[in-house]
Formats: structure tokens, sequence, C-alpha cells
């Protein structure tokens, strides 16, 4: 069977303004994973020679998702010798994860989508054990600590369900009991697959982040400034280097009490007119949303 393969050989060598980015990998230069506490191993049945390794050859038109055109991460399936089943294993250092941290990355298969096409299948796996997690060993089939299943890329191994392009795909941090030390795997894990199984064949990731929403209070605070707090008559916003869109005042009941239209960087906001107390102030931009609390003297 003819199947996609580089023409080099193998080596094993989002955040937003209103996200703080906990961990991010833009596969740049692969032989420094390993280095940064990035783990591979291998536990396709049978055994073959093929592993994660750095972007490069021909089959992938157009380059990388972001950076240079070998900045990404590829497997294909000579990760497998003949008919088997593969399952091989690209695994993060540690970070902490939170409930609500986002997950996301970028994958594609190789080719153009025309011709014959081999189905390949990718997994997002999380170990919540941290720096004692159980690396897979022993097979196929063991998934070592990495328990959690947290995307699956073309699940049923349908030929046409795996992209062809660069393809975002995220996952939401859910049930943990507070910050965990954790570890995330991509594996790539294809049954019947191998260098004379039906399936398999190449595939790459890229731009891999994890990222925390701010909360509104954090996104005014790293991006707004507010003055004078205790206010009077007037209150006075200014953006570091946004653009503002709008401005609403609450009270502490939530009831609205003020909205006013804002162009540019800075706003100042009539607020004479409201009883004395205390309000929050939330103000708009094309890259999120802002809230604070100031006192109307």
């Amino acid at each position: 069977m003819k199947k996609l393969l580089l023409s080099a050989a193998f080596m094993l060598a989002v955040g937003t303004t209103s996200a703080q980015v906990v961990f991010s990998e833009n596969f740049d230069t692969f032989a420094d994973l390993a280095p940064a506490g990035w783990i591979s191993t291998n536990q396709s049945v049978p055994i073959g020679a093929g592993a994660w390794a750095q972007g490069g050859g021909t089959a992938f038109p157009g380059g990388s998702y972001n950076g240079t055109e070998f900045s990404f991460a590829l497997v294909n399936y000579t990760s497998a010798t003949g008919n088997g089943t593969i399952s091989n294993w690209l695994i993060t250092p540690v970070m902490t994860l939170e409930n609500g941290d986002i997950i996301s990355f970028y994958t594609r298969k190789g080719g153009t989508g025309t011709g014959t096409i081999y189905p390949d299948r990718l997994e997002l796996r999380i170990s919540t054990n941290g720096a004692a997690s159980v690396t897979p060993s022993g097979g196929a089939t063991n998934v070592g600590d990495f328990t959690t299943l947290a995307v699956s890329v073309n699940p049923n191994l349908n030929p046409t369900d795996y992209p062809f392009t660069w393809t975002q795909y995220t996952y939401t941090v859910t049930g943990l009991t507070g910050p965990t030390d954790s570890k995330l795997a991509f594996r790539y894990f294809v049954t019947n697959g191998g260098t004379t199984g039906s399936n398999s064949d190449i595939i790459a990731i890229d731009a891999l982040s994890v990222d925390r929403p701010l909360s509104t209070a954090d996104f005014f605070r790293n991006n707004f400034a507010m003055y004078p707090n205790p206010a009077k008559d007037v209150l006075n916003i200014s953006a570091n280097t946004m653009e503002l869109s709008g401005a609403t005042i609450t009270d502490i009941n939530g009831r609205v009490v003020k909205q006013q239209a804002v162009s540019g960087m800075t706003a100042q906001i009539n607020v004479s007119e409201l009883n004395a107390g205390v309000y929050f102030v939330s103000v708009e931009s094309a890259e999120g949303k802002g809230t604070a609390k100031f006192v109307k003297n």
C-alpha cells in the first residue's frame, strides 16, 4: 500500500488579552521538547520505527499553522509494523490546571484529501497526577494515568472526518477540586494501522495553548485606569491600548442606572445625578469586558 511519508528522515528530537496563558507550545524546535520535560513513547503493537518528530517533508502543503514552515510536530503510520494498533504518545511537562482553563490545539492530516484516504485518529488525554503521572507502557491498550479523554479527533476512523487543513480543537477543564498538577498527552491511536494496515497515514499538531480566562475585574485591572475613586461629579476611564465601545453603571443590586456609548480610548461619565453609595462600572471593548467598583460621594 502507498502512504504519505516525509522526504526528510524522522528524528526524536490562545492567549487573548482577556486570558492568562498557563502553557503554550508552538513546536518551533522539536529537539527542545525533551530537555523541557516532554516525553514521547511509542506503545504500538507490533512496534515500528515511527516517532513524534519535527515537521518537514512534503506531506503538509503550506507548512505550519503559525511560525516557520516546519514549526509543527508530526507522527505517521510507521509507528506500527505490518497491520497492528498504533498508540504513539507525546506528553507535556507538568502544569497546574484549574476548572475553566481552556486547552486548545490545531491539527490536520497530511495530503489534500484526494486519492486513497487512510483514516487517522488523535486523542488528547489528561492525567491529574502531576509529576507522579504513570506513563503508558506495556502495549497499545494501556493509557497509564491519562484516563481523562478530553478530545478525540475522528473517533470512528471515518476516512473523511480528520481535517486536511489546520483546524482548532478545544476542551474546557472541569471536575477538579482545586488547582491540580497535571499533564496533557497527545495519543496517535489507530486500530488496523501500520505499514500494511487499512488505516493510518500521517497527522500533525501545532499551537498548543492552555489559557485561563480572566474575570472581568482582572481584565479591567490589567487594561484600564479609573479615577477619581471616590467620584463626585465625573468618573474618568482610560484604556491602555484598546478602543472603548461602551460603559454601563449598575448599583449593588445589579440594577442598571446609567449607560453611555463611548468611542476612543477614554471616557468621561457624569455621575453627579447618582445617589451616594457603591456602584460597579462595566466598560466594553472588542477585546473583552472589564468591571470595577467605585464609590459615589
